[in-house]
């Protein structure tokens, strides 16, 4: 039996919903999200087989104007996953926070948009977060921007939230599988080793628990990773994880008072992990400062977070 591939890398500016979009196309959850800017940070990878064809999605940071040596490579990533590959998912939103004037798209989004053409790459425009839309008919003004600006195959108004209109973006994808042979596994779902997956789960939780200046300096460092059998003779995954901030006092922030904060981030941690990896976990977190990190090329390095042209 002939097998087909379709690498289809998804763009867009930060918070529009791209790693929602790849969650609700695979069926499960390989992204992390959350409602801050900039929550991916680097290049990932959801595969889902079906049948004959195995299509290969490339969640891409949030495309943004880097500050430090972090967004830069943060950018890279994004170029790179415009590289061969067979198809573009341009991601916008719907019902942003300010409001949508046609005649003054975001630089990053045209930014984006020129470097499609540039590479005469076909592209599909998804208008994420319908759901969030009042008025629909304000769609239309949407769709109508956006293709004054390029020519997409084809326009979808979704929501990767609820689902509505993904399984139409499916029904498209079908037309970019090319005859080559499937790159990974048959019940592959992500190029993630489990420690990068575990890591990852443990930063949502700081997101979402955390306020709004501390995420950005954070990062997450698997220290020990093992299977061992609890008193039970039940298989228990053992997570111990360091937390690095920039600053003493976000350090205290994350730990709380009393620890309360750490603690429930570690026992969300620790319900997405199991429910990932499908056995009982622990889950033991530590905080350390480590100033100006993100703008320290050995410790992106360290953190999984550099990306090279």
């Amino acid at each position: 039996m002939d097998k087909y591939s379709a690498f289809i890398t998804i763009v867009g500016r930060p918070n529009v919903g791209k790693s929602s979009l790849m969650n609700k196309l695979l069926g499960q959850k390989i992204a992390i999200v959350s409602d801050k800017p900039q929550t991916t940070r680097t290049r990932i990878m959801g595969v889902i087989t079906d049948s004959d064809t195995q299509y290969v999605f490339i969640d891409t940071p949030g495309f943004h104007k880097p500050r430090n040596l972090l967004g830069n490579n943060m950018i890279k990533a994004v170029n790179s996953g415009l590289s061969d590959v067979d198809a573009i998912i341009l991601v916008v939103d719907a019902a942003p926070g300010f409001k949508f004037d046609p005649q003054n798209i975001p630089p990053a989004e045209c930014e984006l948009i020129e470097n499609i053409k540039a590479r005469e790459l076909p592209a599909i425009l998804v208008v994420n977060k319908i759901d969030l839309l009042v008025n629909k008919e304000e769609l239309f003004g949407i769709i109508t921007a956006y293709n004054s600006l390029h020519n997409f195959d084809c326009v979808i108004p979704l929501s990767a939230k609820t689902g509505n209109g993904v399984d139409i973006l499916k029904k498209e994808l079908f037309k970019y599988k090319k005859l080559a042979p499937h790159f990974f596994a048959e019940d592959a779902v992500t190029d993630q080793s489990e420690k990068v997956i575990v890591a990852e789960i443990i930063r949502e939780k700081l997101l979402r628990n955390l306020s709004k200046e501390v995420p950005h300096g954070i990062a997450v460092d698997i220290e020990r990773f093992f299977e061992k059998d609890d008193s039970n003779s039940q298989p228990l995954l053992c997570v111990e994880a360091l937390i690095y901030c920039e600053k003493e006092s976000h350090k205290g922030i994350i730990i709380g008072k009393n620890g309360e904060t750490l603690k429930k981030i570690g026992i969300h941690a620790r319900r997405d992990i199991e429910n990932f990896f499908g056995i009982k976990a622990s889950v033991k977190l530590w905080v350390k400062v480590k100033e100006d990190w993100r703008n320290r090329e050995g410790l992106i390095h360290t953190f999984g977070l550099s990306f090279k042209d």
